[in-house]
């Protein structure tokens, strides 16, 4: 990338047990498309749905999961995600966690991007991790084309799991803060408009009111109410199959444990003040002072 407001350029490719960015080289956009990105934990699957709400008029039980693939994700093949996008009829909402710079960047479609502390990613992703089951390693780990070393299981410890994750840059995942200062970056363009976790949960409907209008979707207000509805939390663990990949097979616990908490602080309980002011100075180093404290959220 160049200049803030420059259009971003795909410069790099990234490959691991997860990623396939190559993908997005085949990928033809449509002009009205919508691309949901984070690094991961951040509310993806909130926001996922939140648009597919936007779209139906507050419609239940969509497949959003299916709906919306992440097209970087390794598995299923590329293939069989750019069919199924390309036979959509509907306004398409596409999931991603790549950082921008390893992305086909199209200057029509919109770009919603959701951040969250780093600490909160990691106590959400434990919970992912240590409910994966047997079939989500042989899906990452057996599928052909795996880059890098596989997936094995996470340490017992969620401290010692929360010290790799930061002293290794976001292992076992991908690089945290390369991901968060790319997106920051172009945070000026037009088509594309920054979330956060805190914020949707400090103020549900009035952010799904700035993602409306940031998406040209006019609100049938006589829908809002069952709109709010399916974007609670609690409807959304009522119906996690909907929402997430195949149902939530590849976990104990099935989908319901995919959507877990939702809540931000966990890891006050667990992290010493040090350890949070390593953070913190980490973050301002790597990102800035205004990126960092808009990471942190609303307080």
């Amino acid at each position: 990338m160049s200049g803030a407001t420059d259009l971003p350029i795909k410069t790099r490719e990234l490959h691991s047990n997860h990623f396939d960015s190559t993908v997005w080289n085949d990928f033809p956009f449509r002009d009205d498309d919508i691309v949901i990105a984070t690094y991961a934990k951040a509310g993806t699957t909130w926001v996922q749905q939140i648009v597919s709400q936007l779209i139906f008029k507050g419609e239940p039980g969509l497949e959003v999961a299916e709906m919306s693939p992440w097209l970087d994700l390794r598995v299923p093949p590329s293939e069989v995600k750019l069919e199924a996008l390309e036979a959509q009829t509907h306004r398409r909402f596409i999931k991603t966690h790549l950082p921008v710079d390893a992305l086909v960047f199209s200057p029509q479609a919109k770009y919603l991007y959701i951040g969250r502390d780093g600490r909160d990613v990691v106590w959400s992703f434990y919970n992912h991790h240590v409910n994966a089951n047997d079939e989500w390693y042989k899906a990452l780990n057996e599928t052909p084309g795996l880059v890098g070393p596989p997936m094995g299981p996470p340490k017992d410890s969620i401290r010692e799991y929360y010290r790799d994750w930061f002293e290794q840059d976001g292992f076992p995942l991908w690089a945290f803060w390369e991901n968060i200062r790319t997106w920051w970056e172009i945070r000026e363009l037009p088509n594309v408009m920054l979330l956060h976790f805190g914020e949707l949960k400090a103020d549900m409907p009035g952010q799904i009111r700035r993602i409306a209008g940031f998406l040209d979707i006019p609100i049938d207000e006589a829908k809002w109410e069952d709109m709010l509805r399916h974007c609670s939390f609690d409807y959304m663990k009522a119906n996690a199959t909907k929402s997430v990949p195949l149902g939530g097979a590849f976990w104990d616990g099935g989908a319901k444990t995919f959507v877990h908490k939702g809540v931000n602080g966990r890891w006050r309980d667990t992290l010493t003040d040090d350890e949070n002011l390593e953070y913190e100075a980490r973050a301002a180093t790597e990102l800035g002072e205004e990126c960092a404290q808009w990471l942190r959220g609303p307080r």
